[in-house]
């Protein structure tokens, strides 16, 4: 695999130097982007020229529109041509791991295409009528996807991939984490012929490589950031907690800063996510919670109403950590710590998007010291403890770290918020602090995000089966998913087809510790029904590539 860590173009300084068609052109100007982004410079002029590519870049350095680009030159082209696929063929497919990240990328697609007559873009995603995106898919050129919708799709020959031009699979770690695995085989090997993939990973891990390995052909790999970027321009704060009451005034104390516009307040389950934006209402704080149990429509008006203003914080799972891009975000906080250490910075890249500064404060109680410094680690720097005059902790901040002190431990609820030990003693004439440590009750459950193929029906009041983009499915606090290359279970097949044949499926065993272990996908997908006009068979039989 190459790396190319700087473009091979020279230098591109504008738009202009693209190249591209005169459109696009109207709407890059009339979005008011002047200079390319480094990720834009290095890909888009490589995307242009064909070939597999691998790319890593920081949250918020403009991906989106680095491989949103390309592929709608592609379609411009083909359109322009007279090329026309039919009604049920797409020319670009973009795969993204959440509804609200598909959402996002549908919604900068098509303020790429205003005033381009006959560009068509829909958008599958769970919890949206299939009625509905029967009539989107019709004649769509682009299709933006969650995996498990699309795949319906294609077992009900609603659409066809044969003639796919691109694939792009964007947040490929985050699919892999959640389980996408048999749903990204399925997608592959419907779309075998392609001409170009696209893959966006923060992290690329052996899973990552191995990933790549078996869907694409001699990629090579730009690599402008690590997913430990530093976010120099995020203020980072560590707030220690004596027990949950405490914690609670804390982020009431951070919610008065002056200078905050719109805040994510990041929690661990449904169930905390949904106790405390209650909780904020109560408190005249306007407020609403996203998670992966509401209902699509829902999770849409809510996003809406954050990103017109009409709310000032929004309560989120890790359904959120990914896909939401408001500008007026100023504030981040981790109310409930991550379950893996590199979703800190996703978190954290809620704000100071694009160059702007902004503010990240994490809480944490005495039994969460093990998280903090496998975060710490993680980003190779210590997170600036903090101190907020009238509600010092107890202990020190070495103390909390060393999980030292007076206290028992306090164990962690089904509800998922912040555990650590419970402190009872009063405070000392220091000015330490002692609240009573709240518990939550009740709570909504919903659906796995994995099953986008159904839309929610509601809540129901247990937390065993939070949504798999809610939580992680691992056992340990940041326990790799990965197993062991020698593990049988998790091996991916490798291929070594040369340019022109098709491509090998990707396989991979891996199994959550909170379900049953999967039978491997050719022996429970149903047969792909391909349009009589294109000769398409089954999954096993070859299709006739298609070039613009």
């Amino acid at each position: 695999m190459t790396t190319v860590s700087t473009p091979t173009t020279p230098a591109i300084t504008s738009f202009e130097q693209f190249n591209l068609p005169e459109p696009i052109m109207a709407c890059i100007n009339a979005l008011g982007f002047t200079a390319p982004t480094p990720v834009q410079a290095a890909l888009i002029p490589a995307a242009m020229q064909g070939g597999d590519w691998i790319v890593s870049a920081q949250t918020g350095s403009g991906k989106t529109a680095a491989f949103l680009l390309p592929a709608l030159q592609h379609i411009y082209t083909a359109m322009r041509s007279g090329s026309n696929n039919p009604s049920d063929a797409p020319y670009a497919l973009v795969i993204c791991p959440t509804r609200e990240l598909a959402q996002q990328v549908a919604s900068d697609a098509i303020n790429l295409i205003k005033g381009m007559k006959g560009l068509r873009v829909a958008t599958v995603v769970g919890g949206t009528p299939y009625h509905r995106q029967r009539s989107d898919l019709k004649g769509a050129h682009l299709v933006i996807a969650t995996p498990g919708r699309l795949v319906d799709w294609i077992n009900q020959g609603g659409i066809n991939l044969s003639r796919l031009h691109s694939l792009t699979l964007d947040e490929a770690d985050r699919m892999l984490d959640l389980g996408f695995t048999d749903e990204i085989n399925a997608i592959h090997e419907a779309s075998e012929h392609r001409q170009q993939t696209l893959m966006f990973s923060a992290t690329f891990t052996s899973r990552e490589t191995r990933l790549a390995s078996n869907l694409m052909i001699e990629p090579k790999h730009i690599l402008l950031a690590s997913s430990k970027e530093k976010h120099e321009n995020i203020t980072q704060n560590l707030n220690w907690a004596d027990n949950s009451h405490h914690q609670h005034q804390l982020l009431k104390h951070w919610l008065q800063d002056e200078t905050m516009a719109q805040a994510v307040i990041f929690a661990s389950t449904q169930i905390e996510c949904e106790r405390l934006a209650k909780e904020l209402e109560a408190e005249g704080v306007s407020a609403a919670a996203l998670h992966g149990a509401m209902p699509q429509v829902l999770r849409n008006r809510r996003l809406d109403s954050l990103r017109k203003n009409r709310i000032k914080i929004l309560v989120a799972t890790d359904v959120a950590a990914r896909g939401i891009d408001v500008p007026n975000i100023t504030h981040v906080f981790n109310y409930g710590l991550p379950m893996k250490a590199e979703d800190y910075v996703h978190r954290i890249g809620r704000t100071g998007r694009a160059g702007r500064s902004g503010v990240a404060v994490t809480f944490a109680q005495r039994g969460d010291a093990f998280k903090i410094r496998e975060i710490e680690r993680y980003i190779e720097r210590s997170i600036p403890v903090s101190i907020i005059a009238g509600l010092e902790p107890q202990l020190s901040a070495e103390d909390f770290k060393r999980g030292q002190g007076r206290g028992k431990p306090q164990s962690r609820g089904r509800n998922g918020s912040s555990g650590g030990y419970r402190s009872d003693a009063r405070p000392s004439s220091g000015g330490g602090y002692r609240g009573n440590d709240s518990r939550p009750s009740g709570g909504y459950r919903g659906q796995s995000e994995r099953s986008d193929a159904r839309p929610a029906s509601g809540y129901r009041g247990d937390s065993r089966n939070d949504s798999r983009t809610d939580r992680a499915p691992n056992k340990g606090p940041f326990e790799q998913r990965a197993r062991p290359e020698h593990a049988e279970h998790n091996r991916f097949e490798r291929r070594a087809a040369p340019a022109g044949e098709p491509r090998r499926a990707f396989k991979d065993g891996n199994t959550s510790s909170d379900r049953a272990p999967r039978r491997e996908f050719d022996n429970r997908r149903p047969e792909f029904k391909g349009n009589g006009d294109t000769g398409a068979g089954g999954y096993g039989k070859p299709r006739t590539a298609r070039k613009f």
